[in-house]
């Protein structure tokens, strides 16, 4: 998904102007639900994780909504976080976002792993 890896490679702007919607709203429960007020947590974020990285495992379509699981890493030398983002587009612009994570653990019974 363009749009995730052009934040992460610290574009926020490009990616506002290229992928979100006028009115995008979001249900992060740490921020309000206005575009505005994510645009700047990521923003303050980047500046405190210049290194954050993201490995895109899966991507879903059904009609207007996309679901990415990925493998974000705000730092190098950390686990991580395996994170789930919806996406509702209209006009090929994101309109509503929401997120979910899961942080990685060093160990886990399950052989498997998140990815």
């Amino acid at each position: 998904m363009q749009s995730l890896k052009t934040v992460v490679a610290q574009k926020i702007p490009e990616a506002y102007e290229r992928y979100i919607g006028k009115n995008m709203k979001h249900h992060n429960a740490y921020f309000s639900g206005d575009a505005e007020s994510l645009k700047k947590a990521m923003e303050e974020n980047h500046a405190k994780f210049p290194h954050t990285t993201i490995s895109i495992k899966h991507a879903l379509e059904d009609g207007d909504i996309v679901a990415v699981h990925s493998h974000v890493k705000m730092k190098p030398d950390e686990m991580g976080v395996a994170v789930v983002h919806l996406f509702r587009f209209d006009k090929n612009k994101i309109v509503e976002m929401w997120d979910v994570g899961q942080p990685v653990p060093k160990e886990s019974p399950n052989k498997n792993g998140m990815f």
